[in-house]
């Protein structure tokens, strides 16, 4: 289901709705919290970098494990991502391979990873972590754990969606939050706030005091050149992600003709029913279908041909910080 409005209200407005679930907000809080104190952390012997965040939903995660992928392959490190695999239906551990399993199987964002680097769908994160060791990893980047107490975590990156923020600042089903935001960035190494300057202003004019210390990066989701000139192109554009409408902005940006949008559920099935009422609006309107790259692994090898996708990466206004954390990191187990 969409997030309700009153989640992103301003923290220092809060709708009646959130103040009478603060009290199951709070029983929410006290369960992650009891959750992270459970036993000792399973340690791999490799670094561990866990790329989490403190709100429910889309953040913009996935881009993130795509460009440390990048960047730790850059210095040489076999990374393998270790992710629970949510929508797929494989316990594992499993190594993700894009010809042989489907998003149905192992979830559209491990199927999207694997394109970048070796890839685990485990749902225990553990088991997970000490199979890529076992096959040759370096480093774990661990996809979404970061209320996981299973794993010792060597670099805790909280990803933010800066438009979004921390929303009203309260923990399910209260607001948007797994945990309150202070108790998270307690165990956060970095924060990353993604979005364009106007939104990082924003972000910055209510949650820059409460991440204070807390060594900050800031970063863009910016469209791949593909050679595809999207000018004047008629669309009709669908996406199941956290904020749909980021996507659909994009478009417009780009220059598309954007006819119609249909914002789905984050990482809702494209079933035939659906996949046909796409189709027949795209065909009425005389536009051609375009999702997101997430969005494409979910689709039938069938469609995947009739369907542009519009892929994006993470660029980081200044990587400085994040450059340190991994040379840090990396020599440190040299050592």
């Amino acid at each position: 289901m969409r997030p309700p409005a009153f989640w992103y209200t301003a923290p220092d407005a809060p709708d009646v709705r959130s103040r009478l679930l603060s009290p199951l907000g709070a029983l929410y809080a006290a369960g992650t919290a009891r959750r992270l104190r459970k036993g000792a952390a399973f340690d791999p012997g490799v670094p561990v970098i866990c790329v989490g965040n403190i709100n429910a939903g889309g953040t913009g995660k996935t881009p993130t494990v795509i460009a440390l992928q990048m960047m730790l392959a850059a210095r040489g490190q076999a990374a393998h991502v270790v992710s629970r695999g949510y929508g797929g239906k494989l316990d594992g551990p499993v190594r993700v391979e894009e010809r042989a399993h489907s998003a149905a199987d192992v979830g559209d964002e491990p199927l999207l990873l694997a394109a970048f680097g070796p890839t685990w769908v485990s749902r225990d994160r553990a088991a997970g972590a000490a199979c890529a060791v076992g096959e040759g990893a370096s480093v774990v980047l661990l996809d979404d754990g970061f209320q996981n107490p299973s794993v010792a975590k060597s670099l805790s990156i909280v990803v933010v969606d800066a438009w979004r923020g921390f929303g009203n600042g309260r923990v399910l089903p209260a607001g948007p939050l797994r945990e309150p935001v202070q108790t998270g960035l307690a165990r956060a190494d970095l924060v990353l706030t993604i979005g364009p300057e106007e939104a990082q202003a924003r972000f910055d004019a209510t949650w820059a005091p409460v991440v204070g210390a807390v060594p900050r990066l800031r970063g863009l989701l910016k469209p791949l050149q593909t050679g595809l000139i999207w000018t004047g192109l008629r669309v009709v554009a669908f996406a199941g992600i956290g904020h749909p409408e980021k996507f659909f902005a994009t478009l417009h940006a780009l220059g598309a003709e954007v006819v119609a949008t249909h914002p789905l559920e984050d990482h809702q099935p494209l079933d035939d029913r659906l996949l046909g009422r796409l189709i027949a609006d795209a065909k009425a309107q005389g536009a051609q279908l375009v999702t997101t790259e997430k969005d494409a692994v979910r689709l039938p090898q069938t469609l995947r041909s009739q369907v542009l996708s519009l892929p994006v990466r993470l660029e980081l206004v200044d990587p400085a910080p994040l450059e340190t954390a991994l040379d840090h990191l990396l020599t440190r187990r040299d050592d």
